[in-house]
């Protein structure tokens, strides 16, 4: 008489997962979404509606203190004068101040004296009316300011906001084209988006120093000054769906 066989159920249930993963696993490759990725950039161009001024008073005497005084009293015009011109008081911001002293350098080495303290105060001065940078810094010099250390145009961050909105539209019409480019070329069809990245930023105009050998001769002619452009980039990378 002839014996059966007999197969333990583990090595059955093993082979029928084994099986199941077999199954689940060439299912799995027939659904893998076809994908094209494409990037955008978007530029927009804007006027910058913000400025800040940096202005410093200069002061040198052998004697610290005297320097110091002179110094302060210098300053206080100023900002009386910039106020005055209706600027309100939280627009003006000390953001230095420096004393140090100068050597004589016809000493030895080893024999240094101090021939002069110097004193720096420095304030920026920020406006909202870009127009009127020139004629600040007109005012400013009148009163005292004897360095000018940079001038700086920037977005507030309102149109910062508005034109950053317009750069993205943008950067997202041009990732878009291109996809639908390469899907035409590649004779298939786009069904859709499943993956959104973005990045931006925008970089402000800045000036150097201000001649002020210019501003010595007190010219009644308005210090001219072109705040330029700003440029607002965005850009985004889009993951499309075709078929």
């Amino acid at each position: 008489m002839q014996k059966r066989l007999a197969i333990p159920v583990s090595i059955l249930v093993f082979c029928a997962v084994v099986a199941l993963a077999g199954i689940v696993s060439a299912q799995d490759t027939t659904t893998i979404e076809n994908v094209i990725h494409a990037t955008g950039t978007g530029n927009v161009i804007g006027s910058p509606d913000r400025a800040q001024i940096s202005f410093s008073v200069e002061t040198e005497n052998p004697d610290v203190k005297t320097a110091q005084q002179a110094n302060a009293a210098q300053m206080t015009k100023v900002m009386d004068a910039l106020t005055g011109a209706g600027l309100p008081k939280d627009a003006l911001k000390t953001t230095g101040y420096n004393i140090y002293p100068v050597y004589d350098e016809s000493k030895g080495v080893f024999d240094q004296k101090v021939r002069t303290y110097h004193v720096t105060n420095t304030v920026t001065v920020t406006l909202h009316d870009v127009s009127r940078v020139g004629e600040i810094i007109d005012i400013g010099v009148t009163a005292g300011v004897n360095q000018v250390s940079s001038i700086q145009f920037m977005l507030s961050d309102e149109q910062a906001q508005t034109l950053r909105t317009e750069a993205l539209t943008e950067a997202v019409t041009r990732a878009r084209s291109d996809a639908q480019t390469v899907a035409g070329a590649l004779g298939v069809n786009i069904t859709g988006s499943k993956n959104v990245e973005i990045s931006q930023g925008f970089m402000p105009v800045v000036y150097g120093n201000y001649d002020m050998a210019g501003a010595a001769t007190k010219s009644a002619v308005p210090t001219p000054i072109q705040p330029g452009d700003v440029t607002v980039t965005a850009t985004v990378t889009v993951t499309y769906t075709y078929h």
